[in-house]
């Protein structure tokens, strides 16, 4: 993913410096060894992280799913495409009819909310398997995303979204891929049909909690939404 690319590029920038000949090997291997340990501190501040969480009464997200999300937070937080110190985190590996949204304050290390949310009608039944950031494919598509503006649509309030991984998310403004309120995510559509609703590809929260969802992380907040395939890319 594009992110893993540039996770150390600010320790990188800080440390150039113009040196001889004789000097570069030398110079290279120990900005190896720095950059080597820079990860390594963002791995233990993860764990940290994720370890000191305080749940409310939810339920913690899956590991790896949240360290993959916190470790693109940082990266994109450092370059300034996130600004907010909200992290809304997608595990599109879970059954539908489970509660797969977690919006996790990283000021507080506080859970705020978990919820239902829907995929797209094309990317599977139950479970979420099929991708795509093709326009009219009325897939949900992967990875990172930057929180846009909200907006009054003909799903009520709705908020915009900016995919920041080229190829597999940045047509995301052109596909309409919003967040918004929808009918067809909840526990008595679950009853009814087996499994949640499904979107044209947003992703789609319960009705009665998207106003607030959209007031929480609007403005450049960071979204990711995570599936094994990801780590196939």
């Amino acid at each position: 993913m594009f992110y893993k690319f540039f996770i150390a590029i600010p320790f990188l920038l800080a440390s150039l410096s113009f040196t001889g000949k004789t000097e570069v090997s030398t110079t290279i291997k120990s900005k190896k060894l720095a950059v080597s340990k820079t990860i390594s501190d963002i791995d233990s501040k993860i764990q940290s992280t994720y370890n000191s969480l305080q749940t409310n009464q939810f339920q913690l997200p899956n590991k790896e799913c949240f360290c993959e999300a916190l470790k693109g937070f940082y990266a994109f937080k450092a370059n300034g495409l996130i600004k907010k110190d909200i992290l809304t985190l997608i595990d599109f590996s879970l059954s539908s009819n489970s509660k797969r949204l977690w919006i996790i304050d990283l000021t507080t290390n506080e859970i705020l909310i978990q919820t239902l949310v829907a995929h797209g009608k094309n990317t599977g039944d139950e479970f979420a398997n099929n991708f795509s950031n093709i326009p009219e494919s009325f897939k949900s598509s992967l990875g990172f995303y930057a929180t846009g503006e909200e907006y009054y649509g003909k799903h009520g309030n709705s908020l915009k979204l900016d995919g920041l991984e080229k190829g597999i998310n940045d047509s995301a403004r052109e596909r309409a891929i919003v967040i918004h309120g929808a009918d067809y995510v909840s526990e008595s559509f679950i009853k009814r049909h087996n499994r949640l609703g499904r979107s044209q590809g947003c992703p789609a929260v319960p009705v009665e909690l998207a106003t607030e969802i959209i007031s929480m992380i609007k403005d450049q907040s960071c979204l990711f939404i995570y599936h094994p395939s990801l780590n196939e890319s």
